[in-house]
């Protein structure tokens, strides 16, 4: 299968042949029944519409359906667009950018960034820092917390516990990186070595583990030999960067998404070797078996 060239995000034809490829390497799947049988071709009605053949089924479909973009009103080629324009750019695009780079509406944009942040993101990862890491042995995890925009209700106060909180984590062998509510256990190898600062509530939760080591920031100790946080701390810097300086706001209900999209392109960064074209058809990838409507965002408008 080629690689997403200009001609697929110009050309709505090319396009869908495009997503096809992705999403059906085998031929067409009918996404109400599962069938890989015959299917009467209707592209001639409609483009990409196909028909299932089984006789329990009969139901017409498109690529789109089954995906993040079922119902999409929005052209595909300008899909494949906003999904390369939001993989390309470090810290985001807005949905103002969007709204005008694609020539939608600044709703229909809000609404398709969200569509793809939900591809973007994967809740089914193994524990990091486990002995499947680089040569069979046990990893290290960084693990710290940030706290941004402020909690519904929530007078505007300076103080952190206004705020809204993120933990994430970092898996310095692999170079991964997960933002999650603060639940250790569920995220992080038993065999893991853990290093945090000098929070208190890290001190009970690192006992779980085979070795907690910790920075002391309150007395000027960041690095002490291998043990620091500066990994996990440099993916904030991009994270609070993107989120003050292009998305500006964030509703708590969509925060979760907002964290999947950052997470997304620290762990298919260039420095991995993963490019913009190569970092967006995985992100299209992630589109099958999902499902996003405008009212189970949140209404966040």
């Amino acid at each position: 299968m080629s690689a997403l060239s200009t001609a697929h995000l110009h050309c709505e034809d090319a396009a869908f042949a495009f997503l096809e490829a992705k999403l059906w390497p085998h031929g067409p799947v009918c996404p109400h029944c599962g069938s890989l049988a015959k299917h009467y071709d209707l592209r001639k009605t409609r483009r990409g519409l196909r028909k299932c053949a089984e006789k329990q089924c009969r139901k017409q479909f498109t690529v789109k359906v089954g995906t993040v973009f079922e119902s999409a009103h929005i052209p595909l080629h300008k899909v494949l667009q906003a999904v390369y324009l939001l993989c390309a750019s470090k810290k985001g695009v807005s949905s103002h950018q969007i709204h005008r780079a694609l020539g939608i509406t600044y709703k229909s944009a809000w609404f398709l960034t969200h569509r793809i942040r939900e591809a973007m993101r994967d809740g089914a990862l193994a524990p990091m820092g486990g002995l499947d890491g680089p040569a069979g042995v046990a990893g290290i995890v960084e693990a710290d917390e940030t706290f941004i925009g402020r909690e519904p209700g929530k007078p505007k106060k300076r103080a952190y516990h206004h705020k809204m909180k993120v933990l994430s984590l970092v898996d310095r062998d692999t170079k991964q990186v997960r933002s999650v509510k603060p639940i250790l256990a569920a995220n992080i190898a038993k065999e893991a070595s853990l290093f945090t600062d000098e929070a208190g509530h890290y001190v009970k939760l690192g006992k779980d583990f085979i070795e907690h080591q910790i920075t002391s920031h309150g007395k000027g100790e960041y690095v002490r030999g291998i043990v620091h946080t500066n990994t996990v701390e440099g993916y904030f810097s991009v994270f609070k960067r993107g989120m003050k300086g292009v998305y500006q706001h964030c509703g708590k209900q969509h925060l979760h998404r907002y964290l999947a999209e950052f997470d997304f392109r620290y762990n298919n960064r260039v420095k991995l070797g993963i490019g913009d074209v190569e970092r967006a058809e995985r992100a299209l990838k992630g589109v099958a078996g999902k499902r996003l409507t405008y009212r189970t965002t949140g209404e966040g408008l």
